[in-house]
């Protein structure tokens, strides 16, 4: 069991550093305490209520947790032994599981690996989650580089996942563009084209850069960089928006596929992702602050909008779509964009909120002033990216790892993507 901070105004009273961990510390809990007790992936959804929907493990939270696990090792929080007894336990799981051309199921069962459905055709391969996975198993791949017969047998069953993933298969026979879903009982009947920008920016690169199963950079270039919402070229609260739905969209966009993208100096033909995900940032905040719709609770100490849990059920909350959530997530995971702003967030929802909204695995998922709603969950896609995005503010150990990937370089060259992790000889 990990050190519990259970004190909100005593956290909030920290100098920021020692903040920044206590968060991450309470928030890795979901994610070592918090796990599936058989495999140890990452469960979807844990309730204050006890309530854990079975043995349902997400896996694209399951690669977040990855990278949490990492960050817990360099921190201190968990021993290296224990890690990678933990990533043992994962990778036996993730190998039971029944995968389809190489892509794993959005949600498995812990214990068996079975496939547990998330629609009535939604019910099998789901390579955005997949592309989660591996950037958390890459960044594992990295890390545990050590000359022992467990941490090579780790990376190579790492490397067996990762290259049996069939990503030119989800182009439908050679299109020049990716699909989320594959059915062995429907077929391509979800027919859901993967078009940006949103959080999908991983699964072409990744798809781009595999050692096997690659896809042409067209398929990029002319699915991903395509679609109605990719372009925008609009201003939202003075702020100028180059790519994006509305406003920019939910704050996941900025988070997810850059636990391991470091944006930074990361360019390709259609932006700059440093200055994209900042304006993105920006604008949420700005929206929350001018707030007109007037739901209460909102200012410069209260803002983020992103997918969560709200009073209703689950909604990909927006500025174009804002019922009054506060995804605490939102924020948090923003800190690598926005620091000051951010940790002025941090120590509003301690002092204010208190203990409704900090609870054994850090912050609940949402709350809903207008209603008088504190959320009863935890999300591992949402308490993820929370850990992962402030330790690449702190030390960029995410962002170094993953771009260190031999593949990744390889992706980032295929893409023509310029970025300061490109090693000098193949820049």
């Amino acid at each position: 069991m990990l050190k519990d901070d259970r004190n909100p105004r005593a956290l909030a009273a920290l100098p920021d550093e020692d903040l920044i961990e206590a968060v991450q510390r309470q928030t890795f809990r979901y994610f070592w305490d918090g796990a599936d007790a058989t495999s140890g992936l990452a469960l979807d959804r844990r309730s204050l209520a006890g309530d854990t929907d079975g043995d349902k493990a997400a896996i694209g939270g399951t690669g977040f947790g990855v990278m949490a696990l990492i960050v817990a090792v360099e921190r201190g929080w968990v021993t290296r032994d224990a890690a990678l007894d933990r990533l043992r336990r994962m990778l036996d799981a993730l190998f039971r599981a029944t995968r389809y051309h190489g892509a794993f199921a959005h949600f498995i069962h812990g214990p068996s690996g079975a496939t547990i459905p998330m629609g009535i055709k939604d019910d099998a391969g789901d390579l955005v989650e997949t592309s989660f996975l591996c950037m958390g198993l890459l960044c594992a791949r990295q890390y545990f580089s050590e000359d022992t017969a467990v941490a090579r047998r780790l990376r190579g069953d790492i490397d067996t996942l990762w290259h049996e993933v069939e990503w030119d298969w989800f182009t439908q026979g050679g299109q020049d563009v990716l699909y989320w879903h594959w059915s062995p009982n429907h077929g391509w009947a979800m027919n859901h084209q993967i078009h940006g920008w949103n959080e999908c920016l991983i699964t072409y690169f990744l798809a781009a850069a595999a050692p096997r199963h690659a896809v042409d950079p067209q398929v990029y270039h002319r699915g991903y960089a395509s679609g109605p919402d990719f372009v925008n070229g609009r201003q939202y609260y003075g702020i100028d928006m180059p790519l994006g739905s509305a406003y920019g969209g939910p704050l996941f966009f900025t988070h997810y596929s850059f636990c391991g993208l470091d944006p930074h100096g990361l360019k390709d033909r259609y932006a700059d992702y440093w200055d994209l995900n900042s304006r993105h940032v920006r604008i949420n905040r700005a929206h929350c602050i001018a707030n007109p719709r007037g739901h209460a609770g909102y200012g410069e100490s209260c803002w983020g909008l992103t997918a969560s849990d709200d009073p209703d059920g689950y909604l990909a909350h927006d500025p174009s779509n804002d019922n009054g959530t506060i995804s605490p997530t939102a924020a948090l995971a923003s800190l690598p964009y926005a620091p000051a702003e951010v940790m002025q967030v941090a120590r509003h929802l301690l002092t204010v909120h208190g203990t409704r909204v900090w609870k054994d695995y850090g912050f609940v998922d949402a709350f809903c002033e207008r209603r008088g709603w504190f959320a009863e969950t935890h999300l591992a896609i949402d308490q993820g990216p929370i850990v992962v995005m402030m330790e690449n503010h702190r030390t960029g150990l995410l962002w170094k790892l993953f771009m260190s990937v031999p593949e990744v370089q390889a992706g980032l060259r295929r893409l023509d993507f310029t970025s300061p992790h490109l090693v000098a000889s193949d820049a």
